[in-house]
């Protein structure tokens, strides 16, 4: 008998990898996921938690079989669902994580339904549709005590890391206004809705897809890329590249929710003389701006500016002139009391103003960066799922991702804010009404105080069965 119990123990020692092979990982250590929108940048999100060697596909989900095509394949011993709400209620003792990567108006109700049941949660950028949503979904998370990653991934790079080590160290005094710009859309917006209904696809379940929004005909074109240019589905340029761009100034400077914010817009020409007026459709370009109240960072008001449909701050007079300006068609530019500095998307390849001084400024390293950057955004929640709720860190859980898209879900409601002024015809000789009223915002209330008329679009309303 203490022959047999040395031997049990000696077993029990044995390293997992010994007994499967190289690079084994046991099932206890491996997170189960299922994936709800598991094409195009869903698909990607998977590869990338597969990429990590500790996570395991268990389920797809997706309301088209097209777009779900290349996963199935990739995960043949994934079960398929095309309801997401099939695959919660049967399936939820059989995995640990939902990875959510539909079109922006189905976000929180895929991620709630997933939240309620236990189940750590990756929510593709923008986190919601709406502002009543985006704060719904963080009180949500802190409630259930999941692990909770917002997918955008330049909060794990080094970049913004960089850019709060130069901030921190007063290399360029304290900041009072923020640039951030992109050339989106490269989509269509600015349009009128399409007045010829299409041939839904067999492959598609048109009625699935439309989920928490109204009934509407199906169109083509729409699935699987131009919905963000819709209010029902998208949120614009703003829900493309805000959480991308705004996430350095947010991390940096530690906003949190602001306090006013105005908007104008580019109008849109149905001909040589007639400007359209298009309210379904978000605008071609925009230019917003931001007023967020001081912090322990800022010591005073910070004013954002955002800016898309290929606008542009001015150049910096530090930049010369071949010098490329944030990327290009994207940047990030703060404005401080002593100096400047800028980057790229999601603040890559952060520079202090002039370029020279890269040279010559040495800060001690206080930030600590994320294993693989930017890409190793999704291995860090697979590792914090796996750990457990508050035993490991992630760079943009909804404690923080919430209030962040918040700001550019605020935005959007200056543009939408913008339209309820404009003229209801068009016509050669109307006057539009310039920059549109500055909304003052009370984020306890999540409502706007001094134009009422703009507070249906913080909480929209859902169609039947989807509330």
């Amino acid at each position: 008998m203490k022959q047999s119990a040395a031997a049990a123990a000696t077993f029990m020692i044995v390293p997992r990898f010994v007994l499967g092979g190289k690079g084994y990982t046991a099932p206890s250590d491996q997170l189960l996921i299922a994936g709800v929108g598991v094409g195009g940048k869903g698909e990607s999100d998977l590869a990338s938690f597969v990429k990590s060697g500790k996570a395991r596909i268990a389920y797809l989900c997706d309301v088209d079989d097209r777009r779900a095509a290349r996963a199935v394949q990739a995960y043949p011993q994934a079960k398929y669902y095309k309801d997401w709400r099939q695959m919660l209620e049967k399936e939820s003792k059989n995995f640990d994580a939902v990875s959510v990567a539909t079109p922006d108006h189905n976000h929180a109700a895929v991620t709630l339904a997933a939240m309620q049941l236990g189940k750590h949660v990756y929510v593709q950028k923008p986190l919601t549709h709406d502002l009543y949503e985006a704060r719904a979904l963080t009180e949500a998370a802190k409630r259930h005590k999941v692990v909770t990653q917002m997918g955008n991934q330049g909060a794990s790079g080094d970049g913004v890391r960089q850019l709060q080590e130069w901030y921190d160290a007063n290399e360029i005094g304290k900041v009072h206004t923020v640039y951030c710009w992109t050339d989106r859309p490269v989509w269509p917006q600015g349009i009128a809705w399409p007045t010829t209904a299409g041939s839904v696809p067999k492959e598609l379940d048109w009625d699935l897809w439309l989920g928490t929004a109204p009934y509407r005909p199906y169109v083509d074109k729409l699935v699987p890329f131009n919905w963000r240019g819709w209010w029902e589905y998208g949120t614009g340029a703003l829900g493309d590249m805000g959480c991308h761009l705004l996430e350095a100034p947010f991390r940096v400077l530690g906003l949190q929710y602001a306090s006013s914010v105005q908007a104008s817009v580019g109008s849109v020409y149905v001909d040589e003389f007639k400007r359209g007026y298009f309210p379904e459709s978000c605008p071609p370009s925009s230019h917003v701006i931001l007023k967020f109240p001081k912090t322990d960072k800022t010591k005073h008001e910070v004013t954002v500016h955002w800016m898309d449909g290929g606008i542009q701050p001015e150049r910096p007079e530090e930049l010369g002139p071949n010098e490329l300006f944030g990327d290009g068609g994207n940047g990030i530019l703060f404005v401080g009391t002593k100096g400047k500095m800028m980057a790229s998307t999601y603040a890559a390849d952060p520079r202090l103003l002039p370029t020279s001084r890269n040279q010559e400024v040495k800060v001690k390293q206080t930030q600590a960066r994320v294993p693989g950057g930017a890409e190793g955004h999704y291995a860090q929640w697979v590792e914090a799922c796996l750990a457990g709720h508050g035993n490991h860190y992630v760079s943009a859980p909804f404690e923080t991702a919430g209030p962040l898209t918040e700001a550019l879900l605020m935005a959007n409601l200056a543009i939408r804010g913008y339209d309820l002024q404009r003229p209801k015809t068009t016509g050669s000789g109307v006057d539009y009404p310039g920059r549109g009223v500055e909304l003052v915002w009370d984020p306890k209330q999540l409502r706007v105080t001094n134009f009422d008329e703009v507070n249906q679009f913080v909480k929209r309303t859902y169609r039947p069965g989807w509330q």
